[in-house]
């Protein structure tokens, strides 16, 4: 624990490289599986809206010829992108070129300095394992294709608070703060945004967006699958590290932040970061670990696995709005259903010998449809004074013509719009709320595939007043 956690510089929004759009498009990993499954379907869609007008390069170490990665690209439209649009894939075609080298030997950067031609402000997108991180970045900073460049790169960012803070230096050794996009695709998600959007564009809801008001708030992000194949990997992370450290506590920050002064993407990060430091350090005695039945049978996986499937954690926020309020989240593999949703509980009216039982909440469904609900409780038709919930559906958004996360998150990027990414101080401030768990994980529990997750999490909640341990055996839908 003796790292500290360094704030970022601020922005410098009047560089060239922040105020003009990227002229080129550089993705390491070209022939990968991010690529196959993620970044083609994003690159169609992109010039389907007219957001993306630059030549793509494809960097990788495979042996193939451009016409074979072109041939990817189609097969990964036909399989994950919804299909070829004929005109979207000829552009697509056209703009495609492909560096085919060693990312530590310097030729193949020479060859990318070639391809990029007259392009004077590329953005490069590292689609690769971070054990490769390094590499790509010195490489780029020594050829000079880093040059008024910007630089994407994927979670995780680290394994813990100290590699993390390395991962940073690395990357701004060629880069600065304001050129580096850490992307979570879980932000590009629409859902996500919609949250910020009910908090701050809605005058109902700050009068009662508080601990006088709110009692807990439960964030659950169930899938009902397994490790899909990726076992090997996922043995190496497990669910704090792959979820409970990013997505969720991201969802913690919309949820909580204060109104930013602007729209302006420092602005709503400052907020962001100010709840992350507000957050104690976890206790370990507030968490419990689940791996699900069958979990060290799947391939790639230990024998003798400890690695968590499912973690729940209870949390709280130490500021004048939210203290005193619990805060528990959630997260598994093999549950019930697939759904991500926050469940905001308010406290009981005064008159509990009027409408005894559950009081009112706010249910924010994220995925994999959107939709707000609000709890709420009348009279019970008949001659007796009694109340029945009712569920009022204040929004239903069936998913339409949205943008998919990798495709807004790639768009911004390249326009220098760094709204929805995740800054330095962020990151390292996520890492240190999380640390002392990593450090002293409690023992792990086994739970039967399709339950939502061992019975021992039912104690983080048991003490709460609107929530209890029926919500978290019953799931998100009660």
């Amino acid at each position: 624990m003796g790292a500290t956690i360094q704030a970022a510089q601020p922005a410098t929004a009047g560089a060239a490289s922040q105020i003009m759009p990227s002229d080129a498009l550089v993705f390491f990993g070209a022939t990968g599986d991010l690529a196959y499954k993620k970044i083609f379907p994003a690159l169609q869609h992109m010039i389907r809206r007219g957001t993306l007008e630059a030549p793509v390069i494809g960097v990788a170490k495979s042996g193939w010829t451009v016409d074979q990665l072109r041939e990817r690209a189609r097969d990964s439209l036909e399989q994950h992108g919804g299909g070829v649009d004929a005109a979207a894939f000829t552009t697509l075609v056209q703009w495609l070129r492909y560096v085919d080298g060693d990312y530590q030997d310097p030729v193949t950067f020479d060859r990318l300095r070639q391809a990029l031609g007259s392009a004077a402000r590329p953005t490069h997108y590292l689609a690769i394992p971070p054990s490769l991180f390094g590499t790509v970045v010195e490489a780029l900073g020594r050829s000079g294709c880093a040059q008024n460049a910007r630089l994407i790169i994927e979670k995780p960012f680290g394994h813990d608070l100290a590699s993390a803070q390395a991962l940073n230096a690395t990357v701004q050794s060629a880069f600065p703060e304001a050129s580096i996009f850490r992307i979570d695709h879980y932000l590009g998600k629409e859902a996500v945004e919609n949250l910020l959007f009910f908090r701050f564009a809605n005058t109902f809801l700050e009068p009662i967006w508080n601990r006088n008001y709110v009692e807990s708030v439960q964030i659950t992000m169930a899938e009902s699958f397994g490790v899909a194949g990726r076992g090997r990997f996922y043995d190496e992370t497990g669910a704090i590290r792959d979820v409970i450290q990013n997505h969720m506590l991201q969802v913690v920050a919309f949820l909580a932040m204060e109104p930013p002064t602007a729209m302006y993407h420092e602005s709503l990060r400052d907020e962001q970061v100010k709840v992350f430091r507000m957050i104690p350090p976890l206790d370990p005695a507030d968490l419990v670990r689940g791996q699900f039945r069958g979990y060290r049978q799947e391939p790639g996986v230990a024998q003798h696995s400890p690695v968590e499937t499912f973690a729940a954690v209870r949390l709280h926020i130490e500021s004048w709005r939210w203290a005193g309020v619990s805060f528990v989240i959630r997260a598994g593999k093999c549950l019930p259903v697939t759904t991500t949703e926050v469940l905001v509980t308010l406290k009981q009216p005064p008159l509990t010998t009027l409408a005894p039982g559950a009081g009112n909440y706010l249910r924010f469904r994220l995925s994999p449809e959107i939709s707000l609900n609000l709890g709420a409780r009348i009279k019970r038709p008949g001659a007796t004074m009694a109340a029945m919930p009712v569920e009022l559906s204040v929004v239903e958004h069936p998913q339409g013509d949205e943008l998919d996360a990798y495709e807004r998150l790639l768009s911004d990027a390249m326009r220098g719009e760094a709204l929805l990414f995740v800054r330095q101080d962020a990151v390292e401030a996520a890492w240190s709320i999380v640390e002392p768990l990593l450090e002293n994980l409690p023992p792990i529990h086994e739970y039967e595939p399709g339950t939502w997750g061992p019975a021992e999490a039912d104690r983080l909640a048991a003490n709460i007043d609107g929530i209890g341990a029926p919500a978290l055996q019953e799931g998100p839908n009660v």
